[in-house]
């Protein structure tokens, strides 16, 4: 049987695509993954203090595909031929469906010496791994640690500094608890003067102070020139040494977008419009005389346009999935209705730090930062379980969300 629509990616916006595609009475609904589980990352954060287990993390995809009603692939994608209507796996070769939806993340930058760290951000296994050297060092009775993140000049919008502050906050609150927090130097360096400055004034104001306070170190504003062994090596030759470090690399596209036929920003990440439609032959102002779509991208697979402190988040991901699952029902409809992902984009986290955490919003207004102390962890909690079980139809979705 012709499959109707193939998603590449097993994601916040593959898998919220695939059940949506589901709820507008779409059939033969098929989502390939290179892995067997949803893997909720915005929560693996306790992973390395020991605060949650990996496996509550992952929800198995193949429960999602049963409660859902949509078929599931695990393979790994090697290459995507849209004017050919093709895309080759490892064990399958697809070329029988009507609508492609690229979600399948972005690939990160490259950077001299990856091996001397791990990422949160990185194979969801890392963060055992991460735990594991916290661990040790903790064992140790003292040591250096280094957290950070970094940024991509082709692309600002593909990076993920949120984590980074959160794992180093809750690793601090790991080592005040133990009583131990005076014997660990912590410091958090990244290459832009100013990191997490898209959050917006207040909120850059707000983590310094929260830097100070609770005694870690920065360092910023300099390019990375090697990860060592023992530390971060700078442009300038200067050396941030550290026992253990953890940073998050700035996405780019996927090695498998270089080996396809997809168009691509400077940054490697495929071109969209406000549909997130992709088409070949975009004029300068972002429009396409092809007519039809039948190929799109949402999540981090593409390149994401708005204003300049824009950032890729799950849930403007999600915001592309349902719209997406939303455009294709009205095209199997023959209506015109479309919905795009421009007018919804935002900053919108709750930055947890283990014993509270900080509500963050963005948008063209202004930014705000509005501490929850206590209370704010326990609902970042809730909302991990809320995913978890509402993507499972356990529990009914809230509106939005």
């Amino acid at each position: 049987m012709k499959k109707k629509v193939l998603i590449l990616g097993g994601g916040f916006a593959g898998v919220e695509c695939a059940i949506f595609l589901k709820k507008e009475g779409i059939e033969n609904v098929t989502l390939v993954s290179n892995r067997e589980y949803f893997y909720i990352f915005p929560t693996s954060i306790w992973i390395p203090t020991g605060e949650s287990k990996f496996e509550d993390m992952c929800v198995p995809l193949d429960e999602l595909a049963q409660a859902h009603n949509f078929e599931l692939v695990i393979d790994e994608v090697k290459e995507i031929k849209s004017k050919e209507n093709k895309v080759i796996c490892t064990n399958n070769t697809f070329d029988d469906y009507e609508y492609l939806v690229v979600a399948m993340g972005s690939g990160k930058i490259q950077h001299k010496g990856k091996e001397n760290f791990l990422s949160i951000c990185g194979e969801p296994e890392d963060s055992i791994k991460i735990k594991d050297k916290i661990d040790a060092l903790i064992k140790k009775g003292s040591g250096k640690i280094a957290m950070g993140f970094g940024g991509n000049p082709k692309d600002p919008s593909n990076v993920r500094g949120g984590p980074a502050f959160e794992v180093i906050f809750n690793v601090h609150n790991q080592l005040k608890k133990l009583g131990i927090r005076d014997k660990y130097e912590l410091t958090f360096f990244a290459p832009m003067a100013e990191p997490g400055a898209r959050m917006g004034k207040q909120a850059l104001k707000m983590m310094d102070i929260f830097f100070k306070r609770l005694d870690i170190n920065t360092h910023f504003g300099k390019k990375f020139k090697e990860f060592v062994s023992d530390g971060i090596i700078f442009e300038d030759d200067t050396k941030l040494e550290s026992d253990f470090t953890m940073f998050i690399p700035a996405g780019n596209g996927h090695d498998v977008f270089f080996n396809s036929d997809l168009p691509l920003n400077e940054a490697g990440l495929i071109k969209i419009n406000d549909y997130c439609e992709v088409s070949h032959n975009f004029d300068e102002n972002n429009n396409s005389e092809e007519g039809i779509f039948k190929i799109f991208a949402i999540g981090d697979s593409c390149a994401l346009e708005g204003p300049d402190w824009r950032a890729k988040q799950g849930h403007i991901a999600e915001v592309m999935a349902r719209n997406v699952a939303y455009n294709i029902a009205q095209m199997e409809q023959k209506s015109e209705a479309r919905k795009g992902y421009e007018e919804h984009i935002n900053i919108l986290c709750v930055m947890d730090s283990g014993d509270g955490a900080a509500f963050v919003y963005r948008d063209n207004k202004g930014g705000k930062m509005i501490p929850m102390p206590i209370i704010g962890h326990w609902l970042k909690k809730g909302w991990g379980w809320y995913c978890k079980n509402s993507k499972l139809g356990k529990i009914p979705r809230i509106p939005g969300m």
